[in-house]
């Protein structure tokens, strides 16, 4: 199936049954008096996380939606039915935006997880809800209202512990597929994945997280170039990222340089995604002889001292073991300070707020981008 991450839906909810107009009318009751009922309030239009799937494919053939109208209110004090909702299937990770506000609407991370992102209207009332005293006899009734009518923009994010950076060839699709059982496409020439994917990693019996790769950056990514960063949103709900750094580019680029274009990139991109921890992991260490890997290995850590620096060959499982446990330690850790410290989650909270904020203003920037081009072209 393809995979699509971005899509666009109208939805429109139901309208609210109007009031009857009724007057009981029986045998030996001549004055019965008023008896229409209430309408039925609209249908609402809801989204709903599903776990079967992986893609926004569907809302290319289908991408408008609406809820059931209420029914009218009827004699004998009768309301009207309430509308059908209207519920729409998304998957696991589907953030939301109104894109005619561009207001953020909500994210469905959890299985099961529902968002009313459209409020049905609400019912009519039926003339025997006007008698009085001195009315009688009213004819007088309400219409429903109409429904809530939305342009939404939805957004995949991929639901992942740990994220992969790099230029196209850096070994990240090599590194998913040596730790997992996901079988991105690998091949000896270079080329770039075009799809995000996921991996699990087992490290131990009852341990294990999920890793992401992207396709790679480029520079002038944050500008529209090669792909551009509209993948980085998959990166969003990461907790760490490994930046990969080939340790001899093809190109015979500097591998530093690289580490300092990519990672401005992505600051560029989302500066907020840019405070999460980045390790720097050197790929394909097994093209260097020991003397040349030390002295890179050294440049690296010099560069980066505060920050974790490891060493790896995928194609040749050197330094995997390490890899595996040192991740799954931070990560350990990081959830355990995120269960005992209020601080700590209030702090991850406003972080991660200010990162899906990030992927929806690239998302915005990306559609006015087009739009212009679009625009230009014409003209």
């Amino acid at each position: 199936m393809q995979f699509i991450d971005e899509a666009r839906v109208h939805v429109r909810a139901g309208k609210g049954g109007g009031g009857g107009l009724s007057f009981r009318r029986e045998k030996f009751i001549p004055r019965g008096g008023p008896d229409g009922g209430d309408g039925g309030d609209g249908g609402d239009v809801l989204l709903c996380a599903e776990p079967a799937l992986n893609t926004l494919i569907g809302f290319r053939y289908r991408p408008r939606y609406r809820a059931e109208d209420g029914r009218p209110g009827s004699g004998r004090n009768k309301t009207g039915r309430r509308g059908r909702d209207c519920e729409i299937a998304v998957p696991l990770g589907t953030a939301v935006a109104d894109a005619g506000t561009r207001e953020l609407l909500g994210d469905l991370a959890a299985p099961g997880q529902r968002l009313l992102v459209a409020k049905g209207g609400r019912r009519g009332l039926g003339n025997a809800r006007f008698k009085s005293s001195v009315n009688r006899a009213p004819r007088k009734t309400t219409p429903g209202e109409a429904g809530e009518a939305r342009d939404l923009a939805l957004q995949l994010q991929l639901l992942a512990d740990v994220g992969l950076l790099g230029l196209p060839n850096a070994g990240k699709s090599t590194l998913v597929a040596a730790l997992s059982a996901a079988r991105p496409k690998i091949a000896d020439y270079p080329f770039t994945t075009l799809v995000p994917s996921l991996g699990v990693v087992h490290v131990a019996e009852a341990a294990s997280f999920v890793i992401a790769d992207i396709p790679g950056l480029i520079v002038g990514a944050s500008q529209g170039a090669g792909l551009g960063a509209q993948f980085l949103r998959h990166l969003s709900r990461t907790r760490l990222l490994l930046h990969l750094i080939d340790a001899l580019p093809e190109n015979g680029s500097d591998p530093l340089d690289n580490l300092a274009a990519i990672e401005a990139e992505v600051a560029a991109c989302s500066p907020a995604l840019a405070q999460r921890p980045i390790w720097p992991v050197l790929t394909k260490i097994d093209r260097l002889d020991p003397a040349a890997l030390s002295a890179l290995s050294a440049r690296l850590q010099a560069a980066c001292p505060k920050r974790e620096c490891l060493a790896i060959s995928a194609l040749r499982k050197v330094g995997l073991g390490d890899l595996k446990n040192e991740v799954m330690g931070a990560l350990a850790a990081m959830q355990a300070t995120l269960a005992e410290d209020e601080a700590a989650r209030r702090a991850e909270a406003a972080l991660s707020e200010r990162i899906h904020q990030d992927a929806w203003a690239n998302a915005f920037r990306d559609q006015d981008r087009r739009r212009a081009a679009r625009a230009r072209q014409g003209g």
